[in-house]
C-alpha cells in the first residue's frame, strides 16, 4: 500500500511527518509524493495563523475530492488545539492529534477493518515526557532535522501553540546522540536541532541547550550543528560563550523579535525589551563576526498605532537583520490578544506588512551583495538546471552556476555576485 504526507508549518511538523513516514515504511507501506496516487493521505496541520487553518481545511477537502476511495488522515496542531475541528471536516476519515502520531499505522488498520470514522485526540497532560519515534534518514536531503524539544510555557498573548503542544519537554541526551549517530552513519554531515521552544531545552531534565549542541557535535561524522528558532531572553552571554567554543556550531541565529516597539512587546507578553534584544545582537556579532541574525516580525497587533509600527520599523532597519519573516497578526480564538480592543483591519495589516517587507528585502539584497569576493565552504544540497545550490555555515544560499557536485561533499567557493535570493559562486 502507498502512503503520502502533506505537511504544513514548521520544521518540527516536517520532522514528525518524516517520523510517521518512517514508521509506516516499517510496516510495509511505500511512501510517495502527495501529488501521486496513494491509499492513505496524511495531512499534518499547522494552526499558527488563520491562513494555516484555511490551508489545512482546503487540503483535507482537496485530497478527499481527488481521491474519494483513499483514506484521509488529519493530524497535527490544528486538531490538538481545536478538537471540534473533526466535526467541521467530515472529509477526514481519521482525525487524531499530534500526541497520537506514533499510532498512525494502528489507526489506519482499524479504519480498513471497520470502515468507521475515527476521532481520537489525546490531550496534553501536566508532567508528560518527551515522546515520538526517531528519524534516521531523509530522502534526497543532506541536512537532517532532529527534534529535541516539544511544548512551550511562554504563553505569548497572541499564540495558540502552548495549547496545541503542551508544556516544555526535552529529548534525553543519550536518545538524541543515538539518533544523530544513525544519521551520521547514513551519510549526513549536518544536523539542525529544532523544537517548539528550543531555547528551553533541558530545563525539565537537568541539562541545557549548549549541552545538546556539544553532544551533537561530538558524534563522529557530524561536521555542522545548526539551531532552529530561539527566544532572545534565553540566549545569555554564558550560552553565547559556550557556543563559540564549539567548532562545529554554525553561527546562524534565528531569534524571534515580533516587534521593535516596547509597548507592543509588553502587550504581546514577550519577556524582553528592544534594548535587551539590541544588546543581544551586538553580543552575537562581536562574538561571531560572520554570524547571520534572522528574525520574525509581526505587524498589526491589536492596538498597534502608526507610531508603534514606525518604531518597530525603525528598529528593524537599525538592526539590519540578514533576513526577516514578516507576517500580519492573526487572531487566534482562545488567546488573550483575540479579546483585545482596537483590532487592526486586514487592509491596514497588509499595508504595514508590505512596507516592512520592502525595507527588509532591501537590506537582504545589500547583505547578499556585500558577500561578493568572500570565500566560504558550502555543503551542496541540490543539483539544479542552473548549477548546484548549497549553504554556508552561516546559512547564505550559494549557487555554483553550471557546476555539479556530490551531495554532502564540502566545496570551497568564491562569491561572485547575486542571483535572486542567492549568492552565486565559483569553486576555489
Amino acid at each position: 500500500m502507498k502512503c503520502a504526507f502533506y505537511t504544513l508549518g514548521c520544521k518540527v511538523n516536517h520532522y514528525e511527518s518524516n517520523a510517521m513516514a518512517q514508521s509506516m515504511e516499517k510496516y510495509g507501506f511505500t511512501c510517495v509524493d502527495p501529488h501521486e496516487e496513494a491509499d492513505v493521505y496524511v495531512i499534518n496541520s499547522c494552526t499558527v495563523t488563520a491562513e494555516s487553518d484555511r490551508k489545512t481545511r482546503q487540503a483535507v477537502r482537496k485530497f478527499k475530492k481527488n481521491h474519494p476511495d483513499s483514506i484521509v488522515v488529519l493530524t497535527g496542531c490544528m486538531t490538538q488545539a481545536s478538537p471540534d475541528t473533526a466535526s467541521l471536516l467530515p472529509q477526514a476519515d481519521i482525525v487524531i492529534g499530534n500526541r497520537n502520531n506514533p499510532g498512525l499505522f494502528a489507526y489506519v488498520m482499524q479504519y480498513i477493518n471497520r470502515r468507521e470514522r475515527i476521532t481520537d485526540i489525546l490531550p496534553h497532560e501536566s508532567g508528560e515526557k518527551f515522546s515520538g519515534d526517531a528519524v534516521t534518514d531523509y530522502a534526497d536531503r543532506t541536512r537532517a532535522i532532529v527534534k529535541i524539544e516539544d511544548g512551550c510555557d511562554r504563553f505569548c498573548s497572541y499564540c495558540i501553540i502552548p495549547y496545541a503542544r503542551g508544556r516544555v519537554r526535552s529529548k534525553p541526551l543519550d536518545e538524541m546522540v543515538k539518533e544523530i549517530t544513525a544519521l551520521a552513519q547514513n551519510g549526513f554531515r549536518e544536523v539542525v536541532l529544532v523544537g517548539i521552544n528550543l531555547s528551553a531545552y533541558g530545563r525539565d531534565i537537568g541539562t541545557g541547550l549548549t549541552s545538546a549542541v556539544k553532544a551533537a557535535a561530538g558524534v563522529e561524522g557530524i561536521e555542522r550543528v545548526r539551531l532552529g528558532s530561539l527566544e532572545p531572553d534565553h540566549i545569555t552571554r554564558d550560552v553565547i560563550k559556550e557556543l563559540s567554543e564549539i567548532p562545529e556550531f554554525c553561527p546562524q541565529f534565528h531569534i524571534s523579535l515580533q516587534s521593535g516597539c516596547d509597548k507592543t512587546l509588553k502587550k504581546m507578553n514577550r519577556h524582553y525589551s528592544s534594548v535587551e534584544y539590541e544588546d543581544l545582537c551586538h553580543c552575537l556579532r562581536s562574538t561571531f563576526p560572520d554570524c547571520t541574525i534572522t528574525t520574525d516580525v509581526m505587524v498589526g497587533f491589536p492596538g498597534e498605532s502608526q507610531s508603534d509600527f514606525d518604531i518597530s520599523l525603525d528598529f528593524v532597519k537599525k538592526t539590519r537583520f540578514e533576513k526577516v519573516h514578516v507576517f500580519p497578526y492573526s487572531r487566534r480564538p482562545g488567546t488573550p490578544a483575540a479579546r483585545l480592543d482596537n483590532q487592526i483591519s486586514n487592509q491596514e495589516k497588509q499595508r504595514r506588512a508590505e512596507i516592512m517587507i520592502d525595507e527588509t528585502e532591501k537590506i537582504r539584497r545589500e547583505f547578499l551583495a556585500s558577500q561578493t569576493g568572500r570565500i566560504y565552504e558550502i555543503i551542496p544540497e541540490e543539483n539544479r538546471p542552473d548549477g548546484v545550490k548549497g549553504y554556508t555555515a552561516n546559512y547564505i544560499p550559494v549557487i555554483i552556476e553550471g557546476g555539479s557536485a556530490g551531495s554532502g561533499t564540502p566545496v570551497k567557493v568564491k562569491i561572485t555576485g547575486v542571483k535572486g535570493d542567492c549568492c552565486t559562486g565559483e569553486p576555489v
